[in-house]
């Protein structure tokens, strides 16, 4: 029978990969070749660096492989708190998983669009510079729907490690509190045009990387305890 203790080194290790392959595919990718208020420009990265586009789908793929696999060590782990929970977590969790690997179509538009033999004869540059950024806005509105979901779970999640004893209480604040965030963002991102001028979404976006990292790296380098801590 697998002990607490390896179930979480585990878990640890898959939400190392999620990690890992989430800051690249979301955040450093797009922060290399996508300028929003210039689509030549980003048209122009794309096409200087097809490589780096195409290496951001595989990861994409590799860390929503991982993201199906996470909630179920999880709930062999946080199963003995709340059953019913623990389902819910693995339910918010993986309906995310299809909306994020549909959302990779439109990064794989992109790519077609940088194909001579795929492009309409003739076709103006400019209209592939604009069909470009509407693939990549209709991409980065995918990434805002899946985080409702990215975020949900987290909630349960975060209940079940509170009320564990087996993992510290503050993680389970923390990732609790990653919820919050995720859904502020949301919800400012759909109701408010300008929202990300406003300064506050950069701030309720740490939460959540706060509460996944540090629990990512407890369940990795400290594991949880063989039994609850009264």
């Amino acid at each position: 029978m697998t002990s607490n203790k390896q179930m979480s080194r585990w878990a640890g290790v898959v939400y190392l990969v999620i990690v890992i392959t989430g800051m690249f595919s979301l955040a450093y990718v797009p922060g290399q070749l996508f300028i929003w208020d210039n689509p030549e420009k980003t048209f122009s990265n794309i096409q200087a660096n097809e490589g780096l586009l195409r290496l951001s789908i595989a990861v994409g793929v590799i860390c929503y492989i991982a993201f199906t696999i996470l909630p179920l060590l999880l709930y062999r782990l946080l199963r003995p708190v709340n059953e019913w929970y623990a389902r819910i977590m693995v339910v918010l969790a993986l309906i995310s998983v299809p909306i994020s690997f549909l959302n990779l179509q439109h990064k794989y538009a992109v790519l077609d669009l940088l194909n001579p033999s795929k492009q309409a004869p003739g076709q103006p540059l400019s209209s592939l510079y604009q069909e470009t950024m509407n693939y990549l806005n209709h991409y980065n509105d995918g990434i805002h729907i899946v985080t409702v979901f990215w975020g949900l779970w987290l909630l349960p999640f975060g209940y079940l490690v509170y009320r564990s004893g087996i993992l510290p209480k503050f993680l389970g604040i923390l990732l609790m509190l990653g919820c919050l965030g995720y859904m502020v963002n949301f919800f400012g991102n759909t109701l408010i045009r300008d929202y990300r001028t406003i300064g506050i979404s950069s701030y309720f976006g740490l939460l959540p990387a706060i509460g996944e990292i540090g629990t990512c790296l407890w369940l990795l380098l400290v594991g949880a305890r063989e039994s609850a801590k009264t």
